[in-house]
């Protein structure tokens, strides 16, 4: 647990008193923030928690003007202490004051950087800007600068990455970006909502690193997270938030050693780690009552868990960089996955995992190698041959609002592979679709709302449903919690363990987090720098790892 951070005296730089945030729906008020007070001080790091829905992003919001034209924000006090030591009410500024405040005085990180940052323009010319409007430093050093933020925040080999645009870079890459660009004209407050979701726990551990470093020079830090590991790593002081109020305030010591409020013992219950293996996270089973498909029985009885379900044999990728090096993003790689098993795949921001999981669905050709599916070729079918085995392997996503069409309705999504299958009546495939709503959780009255109007764990049962479709029998699991709060990461956990019983699936589960990783997996294969460095039974590798890069990984959340 850290010690916090030691001041003569606590200086308030940021004052927030009574604030309340609602916002004006047809014939009614939402009140998302009711009545929260709270102070960060200079030198200090609070953690704002509580799970999707509690008022979080909405405070953050408000905190740097971003509430929205619709918001009606009153607060007794909201203050920040200027660079120049003077005292800024925040309810007073318009918006070119706030075009003044935001990168100078306070930096802000949003969760999704995809979306925070401008498709169109390098990566060297997002983290440039703040410097360029605050002039900062001289147009001359600004270059410099660029490239010394982006390795302070873990970016290696910055010189290439600054003319990336961002869907050259991983999740990781983009948001560890973002960050450069908040702290890029030295703000005294940092915001930063969600800012490690992305991230590998080493990559993690260095912005955590920057974050204290921010801190000991006198900034303040107002981190907002579900991650409690996180908030024990490094946050001084807690602030739980439920339903827009603040439950429950302490150090960080107190909060989590002993929580007083039955919320926070519930948020803290449902962390996933190697304790929890066998129990459900939720507290108890998920409703999946729907009965197996005589096509499901069939398949199970047939297929009799005999041979492998997947074999990766040797496969290699390489890329062509900006400056036209080659990147070797996998290098002989070979797993197998035994049909019924979940296979855990962990590794840092960069080391193959999704390159991988890519190649194993046949969406990125490998150069060398084959994949065998069911013990058949697979990697090597022309996509009209494979297009016929394509619904036995299905992915589910870390970002189902990005892969969804904003356009369709939940109706829509579901019903696009259905109607791949060609067979099914339109009666047979509404039928259809409010079973598999019902299998994952979901009321069938979401069908006629669009994704944006469901919340991210609604939209993570969507893409789970999407991908049971089809009936597979393999599904690869790309980072598809990791977005989530703990209390929604935990219902999405229990389904797919619960489903996987049910229905016999084999599952690939890519993901950063070792306790999600040793929660829901038989075995772990761990990727560095394309390669597989060790693989084993998860009780293994957590207790006795072998290599000196996993012993890495369980060092950096205090594992080993």
């Amino acid at each position: 647990m850290p010690m916090p951070n030691q001041t003569a005296t606590p200086v308030p730089l940021l004052l927030v008193d009574a604030l309340k945030v609602s916002f004006a729906q047809t014939g009614s008020n939402v009140e998302a923030v009711k009545n929260i007070s709270f102070q960060v001080n200079a030198g200090e790091i609070l953690a704002l928690v509580g799970e999707s829905g509690s008022g979080k992003s909405v405070t953050a919001r408000t905190l740097t003007g971003l509430a929205g034209p619709h918001a009606q924000v009153q607060a007794r006090a909201l203050s920040l202490t200027g660079h120049d030591g003077r005292t800024i009410d925040l309810r007073q500024l318009s918006n070119s004051d706030w075009q003044q405040i935001r990168g100078k005085e306070i930096g802000f990180v949003l969760q999704d950087a995809l979306v925070s940052l401008d498709p169109l323009r390098t990566i060297g010319s997002e983290v440039a800007e703040p410097m360029h409007i605050h002039r900062t430093y001289p147009p001359a050093e600004i270059l410099a600068q660029v490239e010394s933020l982006l390795l302070q925040v873990g970016i290696a080999d910055p010189l290439n990455r600054m003319g990336q645009r961002p869907h050259e870079l991983s999740g990781g890459l983009r948001q560890r970006a973002l960050i450069a660009s908040a702290i890029a004209a030295g703000p005294k407050l940092l915001i930063a909502d969600e800012p490690t979701t992305a991230l590998d726990v080493t990559i993690q551990q260095r912005i955590l690193q920057v974050f204290r470093l921010l801190a000991q020079a006198g900034h303040g830090v107002l981190l907002i997270t579900h991650d409690l590991s996180v908030v024990a790593q490094v946050a001084d002081r807690v602030v739980v938030m439920q339903n827009g109020e603040a439950v429950e305030t302490g150090t960080t010591a107190q909060v989590l050693a002993a929580p007083e409020h039955p919320y926070t013992r519930r948020l803290l219950a449902a962390i996933p780690g190697a304790h929890t293996r066998g129990r459900w996270l939720a507290g108890a089973p998920p409703l999946v009552e729907t009965p197996l498909t005589a096509q499901q029985h069939s398949r199970q009885a047939s297929r009799l868990y005999q041979g492998l379900a997947l074999d990766v044999q040797e496969v290699s990728v390489a890329f062509r960089r900006p400056d036209g090096s080659r990147h070797q993003a996998l290098d002989r790689v070979s797993l197998q996955l035994a049909w019924g098993e979940t296979l855990g795949l962990v590794g840092e921001s960069g080391s193959g995992k999704t390159t991988l999981g890519k190649v194993v669905l046949a969406l990125q050709a490998a150069q060398q190698g084959l994949v065998l599916l069911a013990g058949q070729p697979w990697s090597e079918l022309r996509e009209g041959q494979r297009r016929l085995l394509r619904g036995r392997i299905q992915t589910i996503t870390q970002d189902p609002l990005g892969s969804f069409d904003p356009r369709y309705r939940v109706e829509q999504i579901i019903e696009q592979p259905l109607k791949l299958n060609g067979s099914l009546s339109a009666a047979e495939r509404r039928t259809k679709m409010a079973s598999l709503l019902q299998l994952v959780g979901l009321h069938s009255n979401l069908l006629q709302r669009r994704p944006q109007a469901l919340s991210g764990g609604q939209r993570q049962r969507v893409a789970i449903a999407q991908a049971l479709a089809c009936d597979p029998d393999i599904l690869i699991c790309d980072e598809p919690v990791s977005a989530l709060d703990v209390t929604t990461q935990a219902q999405v956990l229990d389904l797919l363990i619960a489903l996987q019983h049910k229905l016999g699936l084999t599952m690939l589960f890519i993901s950063h987090d070792l306790g999600v990783v040793q929660h829901m997996s038989h075995r772990i294969a761990v990727m560095q720098g394309g390669q597989i460095v060790e693989s084993g039974p998860t009780a293994q590798i957590v207790s006795a790892p072998q290599h000196a890069y996993t012993q890495q990984l369980l060092s950096a959340v205090g594992m080993a």
